[in-house]
């Protein structure tokens, strides 16, 4: 769970205890003032989410390896400083190759897909007209959700979205200003209009849209069909970035209770694919959703529960009385 300025993680070791990991959190490039306004934090935030599941991923992926005693008292465990710039290299490489693979699955092959549908039914596969980019985002769409589906099915992944699913219903008791107990917490869906996999099915319609405005008044750089392809693409990648700067701001104004109806049936389909994403949680993954969130809150009220660090607790009742 990310509050403001802190960031909590917390996990069920093999053993049962509990690790709960609490650190300040810093914005991506603090000092670019311009990336914290309207329609250009979309991309900043969307980067910053994915760094935060790499590290929460990396923690738990530590824990999950721990095979000390079990212990009857709450253990402090400071960071290790010289681990930190290894980390951070690894989840920048990670980050990377993240981009590299959003890129290939969701700009390059529906466009691609495309190209390759039109030219077999022998139609002009010109950009300047709706019909290509209707085409193109309805291979988006399906290379989502077959995606998600696919990956869906694996063991590890329904756990995940177990997890996701006990996220969204910690989150819906605290705007909901009741006890973040497992008992109200059991109460709400698993679904919730900010999720980010609601945010990337706003980002093909908004990608839709804008390709329609733009990419019509791209020029001819080459006569090879390859060569202004690949431009084609380029000027899509650089695309991306107002994308999901405005459809971070429609997702945002859609999550409000004076969202205009309109709006609220715009966005609804990605609420369906949560169905996807998000899992009935059990009452112990319910528990550390609570406890981090919990955690978070109480960072940000200027009363923190622990030290910066890694704190373990032999259980939850132990934990949310520290």
């Amino acid at each position: 769970m990310r509050s403001p300025a802190s960031l909590v993680v917390a996990v069920r070791r093999p053993d049962g205890r509990i690790a709960v990991r609490e650190e300040v959190w810093e914005t991506l490039w603090p000092k670019a003032k311009l990336l914290r306004k309207p329609f250009f934090r979309g991309a900043v935030v969307l980067i910053e989410s994915v760094w935060n599941g790499f590290t929460a991923l990396a923690f738990s992926a530590e824990q999950a390896e721990s095979v000390e005693a079990p212990a009857k008292e709450p253990e402090p465990s400071a960071p290790a400083a010289e681990a930190k710039p290894t980390g951070e290299l690894a989840r920048g490489l990670m980050l990377g190759i993240s981009f590299l693979f959003m890129v290939a699955l969701f700009i390059a092959a529906p466009h691609l897909l495309t190209l390759g549908l039109f030219k077999l039914l022998g139609r002009d596969p010109s950009l300047k007209g709706l019909l290509f980019h209707v085409v193109d985002g309805v291979f988006r769409i399906a290379i989502l959700v077959g995606w998600l589906a696919l990956v869906a099915r694996t063991k590890d992944a329904k756990r995940l979205f177990q997890y996701h699913g006990a996220e969204h219903k910690a989150i819906w008791t605290y705007e909901s200003k009741l006890a973040l107990t497992v008992e109200n917490a059991r109460r709400f869906t698993t679904q919730h209009p900010r999720c980010g996999t609601s945010f990337l099915f706003v980002v093909v319609g908004v990608a839709v849209v804008l390709h329609v405005l733009v990419l019509p008044f791209v020029p001819i750089v080459s006569s090879l069909g390859a060569l202004q392809t690949l431009f084609v693409l380029f000027l899509k990648i650089l695309l991306a970035f107002p994308v999901a700067g405005i459809a971070y701001e429609l997702q945002k104004r859609s999550a409000r209770a004076d969202c205009p109806a309109v709006l609220k049936a715009l966005v609804s389909p990605g609420l369906w694919l949560q169905r996807i994403t998000t899992v009935e949680p059990t009452d112990d993954q319910l528990e550390i959703a609570l406890l981090a969130l919990d955690r978070a809150l109480a960072r940000e009220e200027g009363r923190p529960r622990a030290v910066d660090g890694v704190q373990v607790y032999p259980d939850f009742a132990v934990a949310v009385a520290a």
